[in-house]
């Protein structure tokens, strides 16, 4: 089990039990565990994509690093600066594949999976199809080669990338000033719960992973002043039948509907 993967359950785990504790939203949250249970099990279908699509991982730093390939060996970066470098230029890859995913319709019928969730939490964050899965390993394999990046460099994104994603999409009640604070470099659950809104013109805002600056760049950074009255969803797909694990599976073969401005 590599340390992203060990850092990730463990911050799961304490925030999972910190949202019984101090949550931002209370109501609707009495079958917290049911709603947890469903988006581990769509998890731990995917993660098993991605473990057997991991290899290809390895494969693409080993072609790139044998034959000199990508942006650190032609500026002949050292470890520290080729780290600094990677680490910033794949999260700005992480905003523009997230964005592609809500602009492409095959690739939004696959994502949507992750946005039909109704009550957000931090398993939220874990909540994917293994179809995305796979085709995000796909483009990072090109991504790797083109960066030469290596898999310790890799691994120290995903561990920071873990950590970020499972607290911006947690029901914790944060204080709007630590808030604020934070997200003049990270994007913290006052952005993602806006991008997890049901009204699409807000599901098509703060795409960043990690750092918020990407979204204030490239004009998709998106605040409410009542976030306590965001209804999170598409509008469509997010009645209970459509929570369990294999529904979930199925989701991409249904019709894209309709996403107007009110209804999302």
């Amino acid at each position: 089990m590599s340390i992203d993967v060990i850092i990730g359950l463990v911050a799961l785990a304490a925030l999972f039990a910190a949202e019984g504790w101090l949550p931002a939203y209370a109501a609707g949250r009495e079958r917290r565990l049911r709603h947890g249970l469903d988006n581990l099990g769509i998890a731990a279908i995917s993660a098993a994509v991605g473990a057997a699509a991991a290899p290809l991982l390895v494969l693409s730093v080993e072609l790139a690093s044998a034959n000199g390939l990508g942006l650190c060996p032609m500026l002949g970066l050292g470890w520290p600066g080729c780290a600094v470098v990677t680490f910033v230029l794949f999260d700005l890859w992480m905003y523009a594949w997230h964005r592609a995913n809500h602009r492409i319709p095959v690739l939004w019928r696959l994502h949507r999976v992750h946005h039909t969730d109704p009550a957000m939490d931090c398993t939220t964050a874990l909540r994917f199809h293994p179809g995305e899965i796979l085709l995000s390993t796909l483009a990072n394999c090109l991504v790797l080669m083109a960066l030469g990046m290596s898999l310790g460099m890799l691994v120290v994104y995903k561990s920071v990338m873990v950590l970020v994603i499972l607290f911006h999409h947690s029901n914790l009640a944060v204080p709007a000033r630590l808030d604020a604070h934070l997200r003049r470099v990270l994007v913290p659950p006052s952005m993602h719960r806006v991008h997890h809104s049901a009204i699409r013109a807000e599901t098509d805002s703060n795409y960043g992973t990690v750092f918020s600056v990407w979204d204030r760049l490239f004009g998709s950074y998106r605040l409410r002043d009542d976030p306590e009255q965001i209804r999170f969803g598409i509008g469509t797909y997010d009645d209970p039948a459509w929570q369990r694990p294999l529904r979930l599976l199925q989701l991409p073969l249904r019709p894209n509907p309709p996403r107007s401005e009110a209804s999302g």
